[in-house]
């Protein structure tokens, strides 16, 4: 990847770089392994990985390869399933940006759909980005007391105990802390750290110092932010001989209050469609 792109690659141009990173991690991978293989890869500079696809949460380049990815599912060279792994399914077939698109626009009309970007989205979370927006803004007005409430409610309702909140003590950086147990036999104790920031990219120095607040206090650190991480930060977390460090950032945090429906309702809505070839058949 050229150093001078600065623009994010249009949608048809991910095709090839999808598959490249599903080969990369074996032939299958979650949403984020394939984004982040895609941009280890692809090499493609802070600008481009940043910009965010209308007003956020989420970005451009997730936008659009959620978009790839569906396509080429489409196509038959991709499947997904219910828990979100996607797996190379036929490596053979021949991709061609331009193939692929006049597949999925016949695919489209076949079915007598009107061809609307949206519906040919996987993510639902990105389909339906305006209530992660609207939750975020709220996230955003809270009080910094308030979000480490919040933070604290969420990491309760998840399995942690004991569960407390000591930002106001200045604490070397260390808002809060609880422990983990698994069956009731080992047990980790955790700190977390809460940064409300708007369009911020946390970068990887201040996860060294959160860890350097967390040495001899905690088996495992949790960093939660309303903003984002970037690939050094997300890299330095998981970062070998060193505490592990867990990250959420806004795109994570309303997708798990919306799990775990702390604030929020959701109504699920029947759709029923008829199939004009069965009648045809009769």
């Amino acid at each position: 990847m050229s150093d001078e792109i600065h623009e994010v690659p249009k949608k048809g141009e991910l095709f090839i770089p999808v598959m490249k990173a599903l080969r990369g991690l074996g032939g299958s991978g979650s949403t984020e392994e394939i984004d982040n293989k895609v941009v280890e890869l692809e090499k493609y500079p802070a600008e481009v990985i940043g910009k965010l696809h209308g007003e956020g949460p989420s970005t451009e380049i997730k936008y659009r390869l959620a978009w790839a990815r569906t396509n080429l599912k489409t196509y038959g060279v991709l499947e997904n399933s219910n828990r979100g792994i996607w797996a190379i399914i036929d490596d053979k077939k021949d991709i061609n940006p331009d193939d692929v698109l006049r597949f999925v626009q016949a695919q489209s009309k076949r079915r007598n759909d009107k061809i609307i970007e949206s519906q040919d989205i996987e993510d639902s979370e990105i389909e339906n980005k305006i209530w992660e927006q609207d939750l975020l803004d709220m996230i955003l007005n809270l009080t910094p007391d308030a979000f480490e409430r919040l933070v604290q409610r969420i990491l309760r309702e998840s399995g942690l105990l004991q569960v407390e909140v000591t930002g106001k003590t200045g604490d070397g950086g260390i808002d809060g802390k609880g422990v983990f147990k698994i069956a009731e036999l080992f047990s980790f104790n955790v700190v977390f750290q809460c940064k409300k920031y708007k369009n911020t990219v946390v970068p990887a120095c201040d996860i060294r110092d959160f860890r350097g607040a967390l040495q001899g206090r905690a088996d495992k650190g949790l960093f939660v932010t309303t903003g984002r991480f970037t690939n050094e930060a997300r890299k330095e977390a998981s970062r070998d001989g060193a505490i592990p460090i867990d990250l959420i950032d806004g795109e994570g945090l309303v997708k798990k209050i919306k799990d775990i429906k702390l604030g929020v309702s959701i109504e699920y809505v029947e759709k029923i469609t008829i199939h004009k070839e069965w009648y045809e058949k009769i």
